[in-house]
């Protein structure tokens, strides 16, 4: 594994970048220092909200790139680079699919906010993780906001209880089981794997000069743009089929330690 000629490393966040608490290590910010010396640029890729993202890596995020909403949006420096919103008439069809559904909580993903209906406390107290900026809605149909991303989250099992009801949809809508207990539904074109073509043209990164980690199926897109892929060893069983290499977990330094290595 000859790492010598990157330029660019690209992380997931959750699961992947950030432990079980949901932290990122002082050990990684440690390394990102190193790699601004050596002109390496740092791409953070997340479902999550950008809001959310910076809040985490706060005391960088002026010198990253960071692509959120699973690709939906990507931002550097405060600067929109690009948007790939759902199409407005098939908003309310994702809604009223997922309505008869027990349990389900779908989030509405816009670029400087959220809408979220207020039916669960304890939806709302796990939101505030992933959401730094979301408002309670009555009838999320009348959001009058261009939506990146339609979020849906159930406590138990998104793969059990949300992705069989909204699998119909993959014909013409990016469906991605994005976590244990999300399903994210956007543009067929919204997703990291795209947006990070985009940066990557942008900068004139090659394949063999990027490495990327993931753990969950919204990141196999963007594994699939570099030679050199890392599966956390606590990702979901196609990620660690996909990706070309393995690290440990996300509880263990996984991105830290290949990093490492890299310098």
């Amino acid at each position: 594994m000859d790492l010598s000629q990157i330029k660019m490393v690209v992380s997931d966040m959750d699961g992947t970048l950030l432990n079980s608490n949901h932290e990122v290590s002082p050990r990684f910010f440690e390394i990102f220092k190193e790699l601004q010396k050596r002109n390496i640029t740092f791409v953070a890729a997340s479902g999550r909200q950008y809001h959310s993202m910076v809040d985490k890596l706060d005391s960088i995020k002026d010198e990253i790139i960071v692509i959120a909403e699973n690709g939906a949006l990507v931002k550097q420096q405060g600067k929109v680079l690009l948007t790939t919103p759902i199409d407005g008439s098939e908003v309310n069809r994702i809604l009223e699919t997922v309505a008869p559904l027990e349990n389900v909580h779908p989030v509405l993903c816009c670029q400087n906010n959220a809408f979220v209906c207020g039916d669960s406390d304890a939806f709302i107290t796990m939101l505030k993780e992933y959401y730094s900026e979301f408002q309670i809605v009555r009838d999320q149909s009348r959001v009058d906001e261009e939506v990146l991303k339609i979020a849906i989250y159930h406590f138990e099992s998104s793969e059990r209880f949300i992705y069989p009801a909204v699998k119909h949809l993959e014909s013409e809508l990016k469906v991605k089981v994005s976590g244990a207990n999300w399903v994210d539904v956007s543009d067929m074109n919204a997703h990291k794997g795209y947006a990070l073509q985009k940066v990557m043209e942008q900068h004139n990164v090659a394949p063999h000069e990027i490495i990327v980690f993931g753990d969950y199926n919204n990141d196999l897109e963007m594994l699939e743009l570099s030679e050199y892929s890392f599966a956390m060893a606590n990702a979901h069983p196609n990620v660690l089929k996909a990706a070309k290499y393995k690290t440990t977990s996300n509880n263990d330094f996984g991105v830290e330690r290949i990093l490492e290595k890299l310098l």
